[in-house]
């Protein structure tokens, strides 16, 4: 079996990228065989995917000519009906890598049965994810005539209700309302083709991996899945084992690098003087948009009322917001009248912004691998982008578990007015 997956994987590859300066790695590991990225094609175009025009031109108008390393490798085995277990960094592109192939499936499936029903279903963890995961494929998918609808909570349900009695061909979800919804009975996923869970680390994080479970003994045995984790721990990779079948394992930088665009810095400063050289460092900066990370919902609103003292325009988005204050937040960032965001880590895994090139640690997390997530909010895609971090004395530890897990130390900025002593 593994001469003959290892034979596949060269042959998608080859496909892929030409000819290879440097071989692919290749490796059997829990009965995955691997494709890691070394060789692949930097110019290859989406036309070269063996995509359906209408996806093509709705991707050009999106102004996407280039998949991204985890596209290139993921869209083939999709398109083929294979399993895949996708582990990339945030900012890598791994939405269109799965949301571009399940479109193109999805309308061949209609060709031949366009009955009412469900066919695909994406879970992810927060709500502002699952919006920017329907619009992706809204985007995407903007010249085939597919259904695609959201369902979260916090919010009335009559409205995702009737979306789903007019017909439903691909639905993206969070956990507790989707489980809700189909105990109403207003749900069905009897028919389901394609099931996709999406940052399931998070969902482990977030306390969620039971419903989960409790979703997967609701789908058919019979199905594709797709599963993506920005990091592998044992328990992901224990719920990756019990429900992929002969998985593809596509991979995009390991867990512990940080996107190699992003430029890091440190600033030590003692606790009381953070608020200080928050407001220096944002009058220093010609950044249009600032992303700042705060570990507490309460910390982030504190931050805001803050930068409102010092004429900066800011918002908080966190969960005691109600959705449409979040969504109202996020969409004032996006067009730019907020300069400032400041978020909580579960509300920022729904953030995904292309033109981000500035994020703060306001506080240091105490989990290395959050780190990599907050920093890959920016240098998304290929892009340049900045990182600096606020240490004071209690998070110096977090610091070195940080630059164990990069294997990087961040350059430390000592010229500033609030250094501590």
């Amino acid at each position: 079996m593994f001469n003959a997956s290892w034979m596949q994987c060269a042959a998608y590859s080859n496909r892929l990228s030409g000819l290879f300066a440097v071989p692919l790695y290749k490796s059997w590991v829990n009965h995955y065989f691997i494709c890691s990225t070394v060789g692949l094609n930097n110019y290859m175009k989406f036309n070269e995917l063996n995509l359906l025009e209408p996806i093509l031109n709705a991707l050009t108008k999106q102004g996407y000519t280039e998949p991204t390393p985890i596209q290139q490798q993921a869209i083939p085995y999709v398109l083929e009906g294979r399993d895949v277990m996708g582990c990339a960094q945030t900012g890598t592109g791994k939405t269109a890598a799965f949301a571009i192939p399940i479109i193109q499936r999805i309308h061949a499936s209609k060709q031949t049965d366009n009955s009412n029903k469900i066919r695909a279903l994406i879970v992810t963890p927060t709500r502002e994810l699952a919006i920017q995961i329907e619009e992706s494929f809204k985007n995407y998918g903007s010249e085939l005539k597919l259904r695609y609808t959201v369902i979260f909570g916090g919010v009335n349900q009559s409205q995702q209700v009737n979306r789903l009695k007019n017909g439903v061909d691909v639905l993206i979800a969070t956990p507790g309302r989707l489980l809700d919804l189909q105990q109403q009975g207003f749900i069905k996923l009897g028919n389901l083709e394609i099931f996709v869970l999406d940052e399931a680390d998070r969902m482990l994080d977030m306390g969620f991996i039971h419903d989960v479970k409790k979703i997967i003994k609701m789908i058919p045995a019979k199905r594709q899945t797709l599963f993506f984790s920005a990091t592998m721990p044992k328990e992901i990779t224990s719920l990756a084992n019990s429900i992929l079948t002969d998985p593809v394992k596509v991979e995009v930088n390991p867990v512990s690098s940080t996107a190699e665009m992003i430029e890091q810095a440190l600033y030590y400063v003692d606790t009381p003087a953070k608020k200080d050289l928050l407001v220096h460092v944002l009058k220093e900066t010609k950044a249009p948009s600032v992303l700042v990370f705060s570990r507490t919902k309460h910390g982030a609103d504190k931050i805001v009322k803050l930068l409102a003292k010092n004429k900066v325009t800011a918002e908080a988005i966190h969960g005691n917001k109600s959705q449409n204050a979040r969504q109202r937040a996020l969409s004032n960032f996006k067009d730019k009248t907020s300069r400032v965001l400041v978020a909580t880590d579960i509300a920022a895994r729904g953030i995904d912004i292309d033109e981000l090139s500035f994020v703060i640690n306001y506080d240091i997390p105490n989990i290395p691998e959050t780190y990599v997530h907050r920093i890959g909010r920016t240098g998304r895609a290929g892009a340049s982008g900045i990182a600096v971090s606020f240490c004071d004395k209690e998070e110096r530890k977090y610091i070195r578990d940080i630059q164990k897990l990069i294997s990087l130390e961040i350059p430390v900025v000592n010229n500033h007015p609030f250094a501590s002593r």
